[in-house]
């Protein structure tokens, strides 16, 4: 089990001292059975008055910081140790009727699964609905993990992935159509397709690294997107169509939602002179360490400060 030290640092930069409204920050990756917490520090300059934390609707955690002081900079920096557990597709257990592609979700979780289901871009022509139906075997029934391993590995393989800072994310047609874009991107393409076949999906915003040197993912340097798609017998299971993983190995999950306007990193307002802001730049560095050290072997939990 890899022990993973993430630093993320989000800096603001105004021409003159502006106020800051209320800020909204999700950047602490979620509790589960696959990753464990052992350290958390999110300091912010200038300090809040108030720093309070909260979980949302689908359980992320979210901070929430209010301010009275005025700056040229807003500085949100994130330190977060974390131990993590790879799990590759040969882990992925499907149950037996679910193995073939069409079936049905079962009834006592389907009231669940609903709005996962729910299509959340129009499609007027259906280029999403043939787009996806191209994975199915016309013969008869398609294994269900190679449907998505191949829609998977087919955005990796023949969209090209292009870096964009900028706020904002094309719809699902406009990528499909251009055959490029960014993580997120290929994340609501990727989740609508699924959905167009009937699949409960959801959006993941969070980190990925390289495990090995072998390992060359994209998408470092800044958050990362991907999907979930719920699998009976495994649950929710991991498709990043970047980088072609499935499973989590590489992956550290930090909010997840049903559409990615539920999972902006950070979010907030500002008030000041007309054109003062002058740039936002976004660093993330994850260390991976390999050593089981008797003193980690037991996550603890460190309060946060502001």
């Amino acid at each position: 089990m890899p022990f993973l030290t993430l630093s993320h640092v989000t800096r603001y930069t105004y021409r003159q001292p502006v106020s800051f409204g209320e800020h909204r920050i999700m950047v602490r990756p979620r509790e589960s059975y696959d990753q464990h917490l052992i350290e958390a520090e999110l300091k912010i300059d200038p300090p809040p008055s108030e720093l309070r934390w909260l979980q949302d609707v689908f359980g992320n955690s979210v901070a929430i910081a209010t301010f009275t002081k005025r700056a040229r900079t807003l500085t949100i920096d994130s330190t977060i140790m974390l131990a993590h557990s790879p799990a590759a597709v040969q882990d992925v257990d499907i149950e037996d009727y679910a193995r073939d592609y069409p079936f049905t979700y079962a009834s006592e979780e389907m009231p669940d699964l609903l709005r996962s289901i729910e299509r959340q871009h129009l499609d007027p022509l259906r280029q999403i609905d043939s787009w996806a139906q191209r994975f199915l075997n016309p013969n008869g029934k398609t294994d269900t993990l190679a449907l998505l391993s191949d829609m998977t590995a087919t955005i990796k393989r023949d969209f090209t992935y292009v870096s964009r800072p900028e706020k904002g994310t094309q719809t699902p047609i406009e990528t499909l159509t251009m055959r490029r874009g960014t993580c997120r991107d290929y994340a609501m393409l990727m989740i609508e397709a699924a959905r167009a076949l009937g699949f409960a999906a959801r959006f993941v915003s969070g980190y990925v690294y390289s495990p090995t040197a072998s390992d060359d993912h994209v998408g470092g340097g800044n958050t990362h997107a991907w999907v979930r798609v719920y699998l009976p017998g495994s649950g929710w299971v991991e498709f990043d169509p970047t980088n072609g993983i499935i499973g989590n190995r590489g992956l550290i999950r930090v909010a997840i939602a049903r559409d990615i306007y539920q999972a902006v990193p950070i979010s907030g307002t500002w008030s000041g002179f007309p054109g003062s802001f002058i740039d936002m730049s976004v660093d993330v560095n994850i260390s991976v360490d390999e050593r089981v050290s008797h003193a980690h072997s037991t996550p603890r939990a460190v309060g946060e400060s502001k």
